[in-house]
């Protein structure tokens, strides 16, 4: 849109909580069209310097097609954007309306602050979105999702887990999948809220790009050995990730006890479990973040993102404390399914399972929004992966010297050729092994190479 009539007294306006100029246009300055979208509104001029003098702007016309695209697909939000002239020169009028609801920019929340923009985190970050919706975030209903269209699977898993932890009865089990969510709290006026959709669809995605979990390996120099990504409902991937963990990442040394087998892991099971259950519970799926769990041989470090209460600290978590989860119906079914506990006793619960082992405790840090609690592993319960190498090499070796021997006593005048045929090694390793057993006595070769037989001693 193209508008010459304009009044001096808009232009040489200063900056204020509604006016921004800039002397360019940057796709950076989309955080400004979210700041003002969150806040009162407001405009941006592109072609005015910070004393409110007209410089101009090139690229008017592709400008003019290619701002209004990028602030709808970034933004979701339609601005008029329109082109005035002074003295000759070209600029933008970029008029951005209030939004009735938060707008995120690649996953940040912006605010436009008296002249000045602000990035929302934390606290403020939470009351700026109850304050928008009064709802939250798990709280919004979804349109486009059904009871009909969540996952079975998950359903069954809950009816089973919560009845197992004596959580729910048998007859507030035994309703159908719509009943039971409204019993849950997860509808509103017919609708699914975001919170039924990532516990029970098989795709939580669809409401949030992140909502997963990730499980990684690492090495001692932080490189990624192997990993796994948790990518179903939020009540499934609760189902697997303990047992992947401690199948797929963790060894147990191995002892005997009057010969009995014992195997000891360097972490809690218990211990982990409530804690990755939490992070699951308690992670904040706005910011599109997946829930990280960092395995090392010595360590594990289970991340979230996080909203800690006002006035809350990473050393509040590790005091008594009331239960104030920041997603109240993702906690409560994951509490109603045994996956945690209530009244702020999963983190006592944590410390009594390391004490338990002795291990240490574990510490929490909080940074940025990502809350981190770091697991370090009981030295007694280490594998020494040198002497556990050397260990499965004399097996291996072991191994193969049996299979030689059963292969010549089996048929003594066996050829080289069906030796390496039949056990499946290279030509060199079977002359060395034959040489090694040779030396030893263990075997004789009686005979020449072509009529000749072995003897195994």
């Amino acid at each position: 849109m193209e508008i010459y009539a304009v009044s001096l007294k808009e232009v040489f306006m200063t900056e204020s909580q509604n006016i921004e100029y800039k002397e360019s246009w940057r796709d950076e300055y989309l955080k400004w069209v979210c700041g003002f979208a969150n806040a009162q509104g407001g405009t941006i001029y592109i072609g005015i310097d910070d004393a409110g003098n007209v410089v101009g702007v090139q690229n008017v016309k592709k400008l003019l097609e290619d701002i209004p695209n990028k602030i709808q697909s970034g933004l979701g939000i339609v601005a008029d954007v329109n082109k005035l002239s002074k003295d000759g020169k070209d600029y933008l009028e970029i008029k951005v309306k209030p939004s009735t609801f938060p707008i995120s920019y690649h996953g940040e929340f912006h605010y436009r602050s008296g002249a000045t923009k602000q990035q929302l985190t934390g606290m403020a970050l939470s009351e700026f979105i109850i304050q928008k919706t009064g709802f939250k975030w798990e709280s919004v209903t979804v349109d486009n999702i059904t009871p009909d269209d969540l996952d079975d699977e998950s359903f069954k898993i809950f009816r089973r887990e919560a009845l197992r932890k004596k959580r729910m009865t048998a007859t507030e089990l035994n309703v159908s999948n719509e009943e039971l969510l409204q019993k849950l709290h997860l509808m509103t006026d017919g609708k699914l809220k975001r919170s039924a959709v990532l516990l029970f669809y098989r795709d939580p995605g669809i409401v949030q790009n992140g909502s997963i979990v990730k499980v990684g390996k690492f090495d001692e120099r932080g490189r990624v050995v192997y990993h796994n990504d948790l990518e179903e409902s939020l009540i499934v991937n609760a189902s697997k990730v303990i047992d992947l963990i401690y199948q797929m990442y963790l060894k147990a040394k191995i002892s005997y006890e009057h010969d009995i087998r014992v195997e000891e892991y360097p972490f809690a099971r218990e211990a982990i479990r409530e804690a990755v259950y939490n992070a699951i519970a308690h992670n904040c799926y706005m910011y599109g973040a997946p829930i990280q769990i960092r395995v090392m041989n010595d360590a594990i470090t289970i991340s979230n993102s996080c909203i800690l209460p006002k006035g809350w600290t990473v050393d509040t978590l590790m005091e008594p404390h009331n239960s104030k989860p920041y997603n109240p119906d993702i906690a409560n079914v994951f509490y109603r399914a045994g996956f945690i506990e209530n009244w702020g006793q999963g983190i006592q619960k944590i410390c009594d399972e390391c004490k338990g082992i002795g291990a240490e405790l574990p510490v929490y840090e909080l940074i940025g929004t990502t809350l981190r609690i770091r697991f370090k592993a009981l030295e007694r319960a280490l594998i020494d992966e040198s002497k556990t190498l050397k260990r499965q090499n004399t097996d291996l070796e072991d191994m193969l010297t049996d299979k030689l021997a059963k292969a010549l006593k089996n048929n003594p005048k066996i050829t080289q050729k069906e030796l390496v045929a039949q056990l499946d090694i290279p030509r060199r390793t079977l002359q060395r092994k034959v040489n090694e057993l040779k030396e030893k006595g263990k075997i004789i070769r009686k005979g020449g190479m072509r009529y000749g037989h072995w003897e195994v001693k």
